[in-house]
């Protein structure tokens, strides 16, 4: 055998080791994402499962909400017409007049306890 063939040959021994070994690396990664998507699949089934029992509230709310929602245009017209007898006038701009106080200065007794009068009193 010449050398070209023996180098041919272990060129293509380890083209198929570096083939077996991205394999390898790939198919554990899918294994992963699998394991992931299965546990996905497992919550999704689990909230369809849940949400069935709301599916009856749900068109219920959903009546409720077109009874209301054609009720609308009469009580809005209802609060038009409450309105227009409350409506809010500001108070006008009045400056404000100092206080004044309710009495005249008291008068000490305190004098006359002892006998003192003085003047204006």
């Amino acid at each position: 055998m010449t050398l070209l063939v023996v180098l041919t040959v272990v060129a293509i021994a380890l083209f198929i080791a570096e083939l077996a070994i991205y394999l390898f690396v790939v198919g554990s990664g899918l294994t992963r994402v699998a394991i992931g998507l299965e546990g996905c699949a497992h919550i999704v089934w689990d909230i369809k499962r849940n949400a069935e029992s709301i599916e009856s509230g749900v068109e219920h709310i959903n009546h409720t909400g077109r009874v209301i929602a054609g009720a609308m245009p009469l009580l809005y017209g209802m609060a038009e017409g409450i309105v227009v007898g409350a409506t809010y006038e500001p108070a006008s701009e009045v400056e404000p007049v100092p206080s004044t106080p309710a009495m005249k200065p008291r008068r000490t007794r305190l004098h006359e306890a002892v006998g003192y009068r003085p003047e204006g009193m």
